[in-house]
């Protein structure tokens, strides 16, 4: 992928907790900047999927709601075990 120098001003105590977050990581700081962004588009997609689905079908009910969060918690608790750091 083609990467393009961008300048953009933060507040710099964000800046030196992102660098802190990157060092521990072991990554570039734009790599986990342009990760960031990255998830926030897809947050957006995300958003925009399912207003849609809720402008044809209607607002997700309680128990809709609840069983997707219990959903997403189990996926998040199976991804979080099978990831090398958690079992560190």
């Amino acid at each position: 992928m083609a990467a393009k120098k961008v300048t953009v001003t933060l507040p710099e105590e964000l800046v030196e907790a992102l660098g802190a977050a990157a060092r521990e990581d072991g990554v570039p700081l734009s790599r986990l900047v342009a990760s960031a962004a990255e998830s926030e588009l897809r947050r957006r997609v995300g958003r925009h999927l399912v207003a849609e689905w809720q402008a044809e079908h209607g607002a997700f009910t309680a128990e809709e709601l609840a069983a997707a969060r219990a959903e997403m918690a189990a996926a998040d608790a199976e991804a979080l075990s099978a990831s090398p750091t958690a079992a560190a």
